[in-house]
């Protein structure tokens, strides 16, 4: 490990040297265009188009408003700046040999118009901006945390139906399918829910997520309790969804995505105004998807319903107010488990064919989640502003059958069936978040502070049959029944105890130098759990500390920096075979975290590499008794790094690579000191690049790319693992600006592969997808 601290070590001053260099290299070839664009109010205007008239050149201004063209043959051209639903700007420009033509050009719109028009204006798949991140506007330089942002576009590219697949464009990040009918993700060696929206808690266990009303998922690498919380939180990091907000503009899109397996997916997004002022804006999203398994059994139906209004009250004063409902019906994963005597140590090693169900698809589930989010943004003074937020979700369980399959050879298995439900899980936040810049002496501030109330209540029945019956899957065997499952089943109802959570936390950015910044965050939580029957309710309080070091070795292009964060979750008293009750502590993580961040060439290159060290002191534990201890120790490090890239007009590259060691360094069996944490493959690999024509085939694009995940253990024993796998996909689409067709071929190569339960992934599959704007 002391080789590979070192062998890292190189690797990362190597990224930063060749980050520098290309950051200051700059090859003057012919002439070049330099510009940026401004909105009347003098803020710069990302995401607006720039075309050079009768040439090849076509961009989209970043987040800084600028662009450029190089290689620029000399002549005379006419430079047009366009923004749907606002006038068209042209002015004329000469290009000389070897010289760069410089020029500043300024809209008649205001950011906040700006910021509005959303649908019909292409945001760059490089752009990293968010205020969510940080909980303040703070660029992805500035930023000591690394994360990633996957934009619409970018989904769009790869007519994206499943979030599952949507993740993968972050580096480490493997998608797991909850045997519960939810999503989770694992990267830096543990596991995380979609647990943030907009900022706020959400939740997605029962339910799953729909793309339909997805502007962009934001990824954050690493314990981030400090500013999210422990129920928003993993140790591994946060899952942030950014909803689609409504516009000044009258625009809408229709979408109908239609494939293997029975896919049938329409999607609608209208955008209008509500009054001439502008000042009330609607939109709504739709999206139905009906879709059967690639088994002989199971299917997925879905209904997203969400609305969104903002409500301009005055130029100080906003409100955003949205809501999804999302039904689904569907069949769920089967859970796998693995006698210690079956001689299996991977699913390869069945019997059962790859597309065989065991259970027929009468055993289905039908879930809705309801989400509900309030915000009142009020602008106190030109460098202070308050944001009040309510947030409500609510996952609600009508049925939910759940199937497992207990296998005691590679032909033998046990079949089961759990009855989960009724069940509601409702979460409700009230946050208030004060903004504001200020300076003390030559030194700049960016602070934040908050203060997050948190209800959580909830109501469980359920329960599971014994085993129902025991089969050679080498024999013809019918699949089972919901009237058999009925008849073994008995069902329990359980209170579940009350939770309330008080949360105050500050974060200040310390500017001192206009390279030199540092991040000093705390907060504070007091978790408190009522009795429920004869269990007691306690209280716990937790502190969080997180700090950052940022220095800009190439200003606005190279940063290198270095965090400390937290991570905690909060954990109940255990009740112990004596009858005594131990009282646990929170359960902390930390991380400690170096690397270098790039974005250069009028950032055409974004890209990050960090190592990580997070290591779990107090991790719980249980003995060959029964009894638990909290003296269990789990340390997890690796190496990020990810490269997003539009080295010239219409060609993409999205890239990364993550390494991860996470190992049990102590637990109460000593046998299994020193193996791989489950769930936490060692490396993961993805990659995606398009490019679309853009003289004489102009709009007509193709696209490959590819998924590689490692093994990674199934026990903690190391017995069973799911085997590495590699998916390639490609897709070619014509695009024009009011309409787009599209086809994508996923699994290219009909991999056989498995999710972290054991249950077999989709083999070769077809997607064709015909989009309209108006």
């Amino acid at each position: 490990m002391k080789y590979l601290n070192q062998k890292t070590s190189r690797f990362l001053l190597s990224i930063s040297l060749l980050f520098t260099f290309f950051a200051g290299f700059s090859q003057q070839n012919n002439g070049k265009i330099k510009g940026q664009i401004t909105t009347s109010d003098g803020e710069a205007a990302a995401g607006v188009n720039v075309i050079l008239k009768n040439s090849k050149y076509w961009s989209i201004t970043n987040d800084d408003g600028g662009f450029e063209f190089n290689k620029v043959k000399s002549n005379t051209y006419t430079l047009q700046i366009s923004l749907t639903g606002y006038e068209t700007l042209e002015k004329e420009i000469t290009v000389t040999e070897n010289e760069t033509t410089s020029l500043n050009l300024q809209l008649k719109v205001s950011n906040k118009e700006l910021k509005e028009v959303v649908i019909n204006s292409k945001k760059s798949i490089l752009s990293k901006k968010t205020d969510y991140v940080a909980r303040m506007p703070l660029t992805n330089l500035e930023n000591p945390q690394v994360y990633s942002v996957i934009q619409k576009e970018l989904l769009q590219e790869q007519i994206a139906v499943d979030i599952r697949n949507a993740v993968q464009n972050s580096p480490g990040v493997v998608p797991i399918s909850y045997p519960s009918g939810g999503i989770g993700l694992i990267f830096r060696g543990f596991s995380t829910g979609v647990n943030a929206r907009n900022g706020m808690e959400t939740v997605s266990g029962r339910s799953s997520v729909d793309l339909g009303n997805v502007e962009r998922i934001e990824i954050m690498k690493g314990p981030s309790g400090t500013l999210f919380g422990s129920s928003v939180s993993s140790f591994g990091g946060v899952v942030n969804l950014v909803t689609k907000k409504p516009f000044e503009t009258t625009a809408a899109e229709i979408s109908y995505t239609a494939g293997s397996f029975s896919l049938n997916r329409l999607t609608a997004d209208v955008n209008t105004p509500l009054n001439a002022d502008k000042t009330v804006l609607f939109r709504v999203n739709v999206a139905v998807n009906r879709e059967k398994s690639f088994l002989d059994y199971g299917f997925n139906n879905t209904l997203l319903f969400a609305p969104s209004l903002t409500y301009k009250a005055s130029e100080k004063l906003t409100f955003n107010f949205d809501a999804e409902l999302y039904n689904v019906n569907n069949t769920r994963r089967t859970y796998n488990t693995y006698a210690a005597n079956s001689g299996i140590t991977n699913p390869n090693d069945l019997k059962i064919n790859y597309k065989k169900s065991m259970f027929h698809d009468d055993n289905d589930a039908k879930t809705t989640a309801t989400k509900v989010f309030a915000q009142a943004e009020y602008e106190i003074s030109e460098n202070w502003k308050s944001t009040t937020v309510f947030s409500f979700v609510g996952e609600d369980v009508e049925r939910s059958y759940q199937t497992y399959a207990v296998w005691s050879s590679p032909t033998q298995v046990d079949r089961r069936v759990g009855l989960w439900g009724p069940i509601y899980n409702n979460y409700t936040n009230v946050q208030e978040n004060i903004n504001g810049k200020f300076e003390t002496g030559s030194i700049k501030h960016k602070f934040l502070a908050g203060v997050n109330y948190r209800l959580y209540t909830s109501n469980f029945s359920g329960g599971r049959t014994f085993t129902l019956d025991n089969i050679d899957v080498t024999s013809d065997f019918a699949p089972i029944r919901r009237k058999a499952v009925d008849a073994g089943l008995a069902l329990t109802s359980s209170p579940v105890a009350d939770q309330k959570t008080i949360s105050v936390y500050a974060c200040d950015v310390v500017n001192f130098t206009d390279r030199l910044s540092a991040m000093l965050s705390l907060r504070l939580d007091n978790f408190e759990r009522a009795k429920v029957g004869v269990t007691e309710g306690y209280s716990q309080t937790a502190l969080s500390p997180k700090l950052g070091l940022v220095y800009e070795v190439v200003k606005d292009q190279v940063s290198v920096f270095g965090n400390y964060m937290n991570g905690f979750q909060n954990m109940q008293p255990v009740t112990q075979p004596n009858s005594t009750q131990l009282v646990l502590d929170p359960v902390y993580a930390v991380q400690y975290e170096g690397g270098v961040k790039a974005e250069a060439f009028n950032k055409k290159l974004s890209g990050s590499i960090s190592y990580y060290n997070i290591t779990i002191d107090n991790a719980t534990r249980t003995d060959l008794n029964g009894y638990t201890f909290q003296d269990a120790k789990q340390v997890s490090k690796g190496a990020d790094f990810e490269l997003m890239a539009n080295p010239f007009n219409g060609f993409n590259i999205v890239a990364g690579y993550a390494y991860n060691d996470n190992k049990i360094v102590k637990a109460s069996v000593a046998a299994i000191e020193g193996n791989k944490a489950t769930g936490a493959p060692e490396n993961v690999v993805n990659f995606w690049t398009t490019y679309t024509f853009q003289n004489k085939l102009k709009g007509l694009g193709i696209g490959a790319g590819a998924n590689y995940i490692d093994k990674n253990y199934f026990t903690a024993e190391n017995t069973v693992y799911m085997p590495s796998y590699t998916v390639y996909n490609a897709t070619v689409y014509y695009e024009q600006p009011t309409w787009r067709i599209g086809l994508k071929f996923n699994n290219i190569t009909n991999e056989k592969y498995w999710d972290f339960w054991g249950s077999s992934n989709a083999p070769t599959s077809v997607l064709a997808n015909l989009t309209i704007r108006f």
